[in-house]
Formats: structure tokens, sequence, C-alpha cells
């Protein structure tokens, strides 16, 4: 049976457009509308939905079909809308782009969602030139739901009248057009946008927000967001993950999360998906804490930023000392990885102390080191799985290891844009710890064998080989 879930993609030409921006502008102004919107990332990123949340109250969910696959990506959309009056999904890059084969690009995830796209042009230093672009986009796929534009950086009035007038006479519908403000620039750096977990960005948002209620049409966004309804029965495949028993551990399992300005990259379903395996979250900050929370059975060590931070993460001792005496499982990704280590080199030059669990430094370049999609198949037994075990993932850093500690190296790599095959991560009885960013709605076999460890109390006593493949 068909229901109406009114659904818009923001996508744009290419990265750099205004997508987060203008999406931010959007949800707090429907909100001030009195509307529940539910806001969604396309692809990996950690940083954009701090943002839609500020605007909307409420979690934005990533979409990402190399992460988690095609079939969850519908169940995620439909779990999370519940209770909601419209969603706005942002898209990533330009619409065509992302992995290779156009995996879980803009155009793929409004496919599967069947959801009209709005593209954003960023118009400034050119003219009738933007109703070509729109054209383009259009015509390239006519399989997409291609619903107009919204032009950003427009200098003048004048301005304004050219761009529509062409885009009349290609029959591209214009829902607005944002004036040039360099006060809607939000701040960058080496991984993009900066975390709203390090500034209040609030004020910020609800001056986008005045401005795109101004001009730009939301009623005729409202509208065209239910132009086409959706059949969540043939949508969603059905999806059938094994079922997990662990009658000889007690049901609940605390689980410590690092969370604050230097650790803040976390999927919201993936901290779900461990608590389907009766993990419970506390949440504490290397930064501020002086102590791990008490009575917990595993750690989870995110990405972030640590190197901003690390003079205050090497100040904190007691924090470090209590990292590196913990003999539970202990999960770490990109940053957290880091931390791990015995030190970080800043873009400065400027060395820190960090844990020192794993026997190693990081160094930050002025290069992007990698970006991309990895298949990644576990090398050997450990604290998320089996050897054999493949996981998708995503890698994006600054940063290179001093040392090349191949006997450690638990991953297998493949770059799938490139095919590049390489060791990676560190695993030693009770560490799991890399480069790479995973969902584990994506791999709930690994959700499930880092929660049954972490019901095992006492310290690591070997693979008790809980895996299940998915």
């Amino acid at each position: 049976m068909e229901k109406n879930y009114p659904r818009l993609i923001i996508a744009a030409t290419q990265s750099g457009s205004g997508k987060t921006t203008i999406v931010s502008g959007i949800l707090a102004a429907l909100k001030n509308r009195g509307l529940r919107v539910q806001s969604y990332k396309i692809g990996p990123d950690y940083i954009d939905p701090g943002f839609h949340e500020i605007a909307s109250g409420r979690p934005s969910h990533n979409l990402d079909s190399w992460l988690v696959g095609k079939e969850k990506i519908a169940e995620i959309f439909f779990e999370t809308f519940k209770n909601s009056d419209i969603a706005i999904i942002e898209g990533v890059m330009g619409l065509y782009d992302g992995g290779k084969n156009g995996v879980s690009s803009t155009a793929e995830i409004a496919k599967i969602l069947n959801a009209p796209v709005i593209l954003i042009i960023d118009a400034k230093s050119m003219g009738t030139s933007a109703a070509a672009i729109a054209l383009g986009f259009r015509e390239f796929d006519k399989d997409l739901n291609f619903a107009g534009v919204i032009l950003n950086k427009i200098g003048s009035e004048s301005h304004e009248k050219i761009i529509r007038e062409a885009l009349e006479k290609i029959s591209v519908k214009c829902y607005g057009a944002l004036k040039r403000d360099e006060n809607f620039i939000l701040p960058e750096r080496h991984l993009g946008l900066v975390p709203t977990a390090e500034n209040n960005f609030s004020a910020a948002i609800e001056k986008i927000s005045s401005a795109v209620e101004k001009q730009i049409n939301l009623d005729e966004l409202i509208k065209r967001s239910t132009d086409r309804q959706i059949d969540r029965s043939a949508v969603c495949q059905s999806i059938r993950l094994p079922i997990y028993r662990s009658a000889h551990y007690p049901s609940k399992t605390r689980i410590a999360v690092a969370k604050d300005s230097a650790f803040n990259f976390y999927y919201e379903e993936s901290l779900n998906e461990l608590k389907k395996f009766g993990a419970e979250i506390i949440f504490f900050s290397p930064l501020e804490d002086k102590t791990l929370p008490k009575n917990i059975d595993g750690l989870i060590l995110g990405g972030g930023f640590p190197e901003m931070f690390a003079s205050q993460l090497e100040k904190n001792i007691s924090m470090r000392e209590e990292i590196k005496n913990f003999s539970k499982p202990i999960f770490a990704e990109c940053g957290g990885y880091m931390y791990l280590m015995k030190s970080i080199r800043n873009f400065d030059g400027e060395v820190f102390e960090m844990c020192g669990v794993i026997d190693n430094c990081a160094e930050m370049t002025k290069k992007l080191q990698t970006v991309g999609y990895v298949e990644a198949t576990l090398t050997k037994n450990c604290i998320i799985g089996a050897a054999g075990d493949k996981i998708h993932a995503h890698e994006f850093h600054f940063s290179v290891e001093e040392k090349n500690l191949s006997e450690k190296k638990i991953f297998d790599c493949e770059k799938i844009r490139t095919g590049k095959k390489y060791f990676a991560g560190y695993a030693e009885k009770n560490i799991v710890a890399s480069y790479l960013h995973i969902h584990f709605s994506g791999c709930p076999s690994a959700a499930k064998n880092f929660t049954d460890f972490c019901k095992i109390s006492g310290q690591w006593t070997g693979y008790r080989g809980f895996s299940t493949n998915h």
C-alpha cells in the first residue's frame, strides 16, 4: 500500500556550492513554521549532520549505499521518518558523483527513494550559462525526478532576472535565489566544515533561515515534496539478518563512547545497531573527564580532530593512563586510532604525548593521504569478527603512521575506485583500531561480536567465535 512520505533531495553541481548552508536554512525555516522536519545526509559525512541537528532540532541520519547497502538505505529512511511531516535530504558532492559506478551518489539514493531532486547552482560569475548547466543535469539521466533549481550567490536583481528568463525557456522551475552574503559562509578546515561540537552555530543558522524564508519559495518546495508517493514494500527488500543469541552472557553491556570536540564522528544508526545487541552507550570526554565512566565493559574511540586538541589531550594524563591500562575490548577509528598511539605530531611539527597503547606515532601532513570507499577483509580473528569477514568502510585522513607495524595489521584493504590493495589497521588481544570508518548497520556481525566480547567479564581471553557473516 502506498503512503506519502514528503521528501526532497537538495543536490548540487559540485562540492562547495552551498548545500549544507542552504539545507540548514531550509530545515530551520520549516521548523520555525511548526513542521516536524527530518534531515538526512547522503554519503559518509559526519560533520554536515551536526548542522542539520541544530537547524531541525532532531538527529540527522546518513544514507550511504556502500556502507550499509541499498536495502538498508530504505529501512533507515522509513524507520527514522516516523512522526515527521517532511524529509530534507542533503546530497553529496555533485548530483551524479559517488564511488565507482556511482555507488552512493545523490542520484542513486534519489532513485531508491523515488525522491524529487532540487539542484543548487552557484551562480556567481555566470548568467545564462546557469540554464545550460541545469539543462545538462536534467537531461543526463531521464530516470531521475529532476524537480528544478535553487540559485545561490546571486549578485543583484538583474543577475537573477537573466538566469530566471533563461530557465523559463527550457522549462526548468526555479524555487528561489539566495543573494550573495559573506555571513552565510560556514568556516572550514582540512576535513571540511568545522564541526558543530566545537562552536555554537545556532545564530548563524537562524540568519540563514531568515534569508531562506524570504528568498526561497518554501510553499512550492513543500508542494513538490509530495508529488510522488512511495511504496515501502516495493522499495524495501526483505532483510534476513542472522538470529543472534548470547544466552551465556548478561543481556546488557556498558560501552563507553568518546564524544566531545576532539571525537565526534559517529553515525546515529551505527550506535543504534550496538544497542540492538544489548549495548548501553555511555558518552564521556577524553578532553574534560579525568577518568573513564565506572563499570564499563568496552570502549569506543571514534574519529574527529585530536590533532586540533592535542595539547589538551596530552595534559589529561589521568585519562590517558586509564585508557592505556584498560584491559577490556577497545574499538577505535581514525582520530581514535591516533589517540591510542604514543604521540601526535601536529601541522606545526609540535609533538604531543597520547595514550601509548599502540607503539606508533601519527604525523599530520599538508597533503590529503587518502579518501574513498574501501572493502576491508579481516586477516585474523579479533573482537569484531573472524578471519575472512568482509567490511565496507570509508577512509579520509591527512595523517600518516611513523612505523609500519606489518605484523599487527588487521585489514586487507582494496580501494573501490582504483583497485589499490594494502594492509591497514592494528589488532592485538582486546584492541582493533584503524583509519577506517565503518557503519555497524552495514556489518551487524561486527556489532554483535564487539558487544558480545564486551559482555565477557574480565580481561581478554581469546577469540570466542561469535561471528556470523552478513
